[in-house]
């Protein structure tokens, strides 16, 4: 059973910046493909940012330039930069990672960004 446990998240205001963090069980190589998406009451998940094993990266057009997604050194956990936060920001973000032998894909339980307007 993968897990995908994540950390970080909180109330910030606007402009300002956190850092979340996820870290799967298991070995992160295992994984094709893992992002951030997030979600608002009334709307559906959407994709932040992603990365790839070789270091591609994907990102939301509301969030580029602001938001930047990376393997931490370790190459153990993903991080997602989130710098000059919006009003619009806030949501329950989650991680996602995708297996490289059965594209199954595992979510972690979610962690609350708040940002004031």
């Amino acid at each position: 059973q993968v897990q995908l446990v994540e950390s970080g998240g909180g109330l910030v205001q606007p402009g300002g910046s956190l850092r979340l963090s996820c870290t799967p069980s298991g070995n992160i190589e295992d994984f094709s493909t893992m992002g951030w998406y997030r979600q608002v009451p009334g709307k559906q998940r959407e994709l932040v940012a992603a990365i790839s094993r070789f270091g591609n990266t994907n990102y939301a057009d509301s969030v580029k330039g602001r938001f930047t997604i990376s393997k931490e050194s370790a190459k153990i956990a993903v991080a997602l930069q989130m710098n000059s936060l919006k009003p619009e920001d806030p949501a329950v973000y989650y991680c996602n990672g995708s297996l490289r032998w059965s594209s199954t894909q595992f979510w972690g339980q979610g962690i609350q960004v708040i940002v004031p307007s």
